[in-house]
């Protein structure tokens, strides 16, 4: 099992998102080479500002392992994570990052800040960007190019 296969895995939960009608970000975390968590966006569809791909991902993998700790867990998700999602991936322990597509608007694994090491946190997460990076910006910047066009045919 590598990078490309995880992310793999992520982005078909981006797939979900988007059938809905959600930002098409998608995430999985794994645990010695095992999925534990997997997320999709779906904050429209909940009407809540928590439903982030990487929060529900993280609920799943907690109540998998039987602990708030995600110690030696990596997460992908096909999107660098937001503020709130890079401080959730901190404080659940989780010691690898992957994501696909870089966010330069909110990304916090290096885009516009760096929440992943040297930040002064008691726990740091190693993380790695690009991994399927124009695939998974493809998907997005369709979608909203989707979404722009709809909302001018109205």
């Amino acid at each position: 099992m590598d990078d490309v296969f995880f992310m793999e895995e992520a982005y078909k939960s981006a797939l979900l998102a988007r059938a809905l009608g959600e930002a098409p970000i998608g995430c999985v975390i794994t645990l010695n080479g095992e999925i534990i968590g997997r997320g999709h966006n779906l904050r429209n569809t909940r009407r809540n500002s928590l439903a982030h791909a990487e929060i529900i991902a993280i609920n799943e993998a907690c109540a998998a392992v039987g602990d708030w700790r995600l110690e030696g867990a990596a997460l992908y998700v096909t999107v660098e994570p937001c503020p709130m999602c890079a401080g959730a991936i901190i404080q659940a322990r989780i010691k690898r990052l992957v994501f696909g597509a870089r966010n330069k608007k909110a990304g916090c694994a290096g885009s516009l800040a760096n929440l992943m090491s040297g930040a002064g946190f008691n726990h740091e997460a190693e993380a790695l960007g690009g991994v399927l990076e124009e695939k998974c910006g493809e998907l997005m910047s369709g979608f909203f190019r989707e979404l722009r066009e709809k909302r001018r045919q109205v």
